[in-house]
């Protein structure tokens, strides 16, 4: 304390220590119902309810008695409302509490208010779905930098190959590593550390028993490793990452249509953006693995993720087959993958506001083929003026899409056989008949095996997801 209290009289004791007189207290104000002795005192008896007061009660307390689902609630309210057994008694004459509200709660008629519209939770993030999109198709200006350099009219076959091999093990690797980034990010990123590298090893080793050594097998490995790397980085969430890191190529294929940049510019700006890419790849990787594992994750049986990467095959077979006929065809639909990733997000979203709309089984069946008819037009509309503009096909095209986008949209429901069964047939009958040469020829057999395709699938995805429980 900083020095002594002063005590001296009319000092700042009087404030404090001087006892204070209670002075008038203001008047409380009293509900309408909440009589005083006095009046209560000149009432007679009653013989029965007075209807006219228990009515009055009923229009003041409507809106809170509405929504009641029992008359013992109407109770409680009555209760917090401060109404004693006498004044029920005296002014509405009946005997006690619960038969005014059983009273009340016959009086008016239920009401129950419509909750708050909760937020959407599949809500999708718009940028970065059209960014995946872009960054599918960006990758093919490095074959446009670099062709002349190693394209001698034999060397695209171990390509092909080798692309195949990466883009299914690729979907079978991303599914695994989404199964451990449910346990933890760092389970995830061991999961991509191991088997990224793997699947670019064994893409590479084909591509090179095929091609028997040569530039191609450079090619070949350059390909494999930047597939597996930007698997890596889509899988972690780090698009804008890997779009910065293929900055590079689009500098470089922006120049072509006026000047040659010769070779060393047509093989350095491919070689610069790759080793970007993999170096942010390791990067991201060394922050996933540096958050802390968590004790007991078991992990999940590799043949959970084997149907992805069938699918992987047999959609990366199906592209090839449009793009033998149809090139241009094939950027429009990469370039698409994006909005189909969006579009199934929506559909998550459409089916849930759906199942709070529908009271049937029935109901909700018509509404589901509503919304998968409505997400496919969305999808498939654009791509047909690109086909018109480019000049292909625009049955196979709009089939061949039809069918990878029902396929996504199974497989984001867990239901991954159907897909990659219904997918390989129609994969292998039209690679079939492009190397047997039967009749009548790819150009008829695409569109009928994808236009067969496209209605199982759909018979599929009634089926599975016409059902409210796959959506709750």
């Amino acid at each position: 304390m900083s020095g002594p209290i002063s005590l001296e009289p009319g000092g700042s004791e009087q404030d404090t220590l001087a006892i204070r007189l209670a002075g008038p207290r203001p008047p409380r104000r009293r509900p309408r119902w909440a009589l005083d002795d006095a009046t209560l005192a000149v009432r007679l008896p009653r013989s029965g309810p007075d209807e006219r007061a228990v009515s009055e009660l009923a229009a003041e307390l409507a809106d809170r008695i509405g929504p009641a689902v029992h008359p013992y609630e109407v109770a409680a309210l009555l209760e917090a409302e401060g109404l004693s057994a006498s004044v029920i008694n005296e002014r509405y004459g009946h005997p006690n509490l619960f038969s005014l509200a059983s009273a009340l709660y016959e009086r008016v008629p239920r009401t129950f208010p419509e909750p708050a519209a909760a937020a959407d939770p599949w809500r999708p993030d718009t940028v970065r779905c059209l960014l995946r999109g872009v960054l599918f198709a960006l990758p093919g200006l490095a074959y446009l930098l670099t062709a002349p350099l190693w394209d001698t009219g034999g060397n695209v076959p171990p390509l092909v190959v080798a692309g195949l091999v990466s883009w299914a093990w690729g979907q079978a690797l991303g599914h695994r590593a989404h199964l451990r980034m449910a346990t933890g990010r760092r389970e995830a990123g061991r999961t991509l550390l191991t088997g990224a590298p793997v699947g670019a090893v064994v893409a590479t080793v084909i591509a090179a028993l095929l091609a028997e050594g040569g530039p191609v097998t450079l090619v070949a490995a350059a390909q494999s490793a930047y597939l597996a790397a930007a698997g890596v980085l889509l899988v972690l969430g780090r698009e804008r990452l890997l779009l910065a890191a293929l900055g590079p190529l689009p500098a470089g294929a922006a120049v072509l249509p006026w000047w040659d940049p010769g070779p060393v510019v047509r093989a350095g700006l491919p070689a610069l953006a790759l080793l970007a890419t993999l170096a942010v790849t390791a990067r991201v990787l060394r922050g996933a693995l540096s958050v802390p594992a968590v004790p007991g994750a078991g992990s999940p049986r590799l043949r959970w993720s084997l149907p992805y990467g069938l699918f992987g095959l047999a959609a990366g077979v199906l592209v090839l087959l449009l793009g033998r006929e149809e090139p241009y065809a094939v950027i429009a639909l990469t370039l698409s993958m994006g909005p189909a990733e969006w579009l199934l997000y929506r559909y998550r979203g459409l089916s849930v506001a759906a199942l709070r709309a529908t009271a049937t089984p029935a109901g909700f069946l018509l509404r589901s083929a509503g919304i998968l008819g409505l997400c496919l037009l969305v999808y498939l509309a654009p791509l047909l003026p690109a086909a018109l503009l480019t000049g292909a096909d625009p049955v196979a095209l709009l089939l061949l899409a039809a069918v990878l986008w029902t396929a996504l949209l199974l497989q984001a429901f867990g239901a991954a056989w159907p897909p990659a069964v219904i997918c390989l047939a129609a994969a292998a009958g039209s690679a079939a008949v492009v190397l047997l040469r039967l009749p009548p020829g790819i150009g008829l057999t695409l569109p009928l095996t994808c236009g067969a395709a496209s209605l199982c699938l759909s018979a599929c995805a009634l089926w599975l997801l016409g059902r409210p429980s796959p959506h709750v």
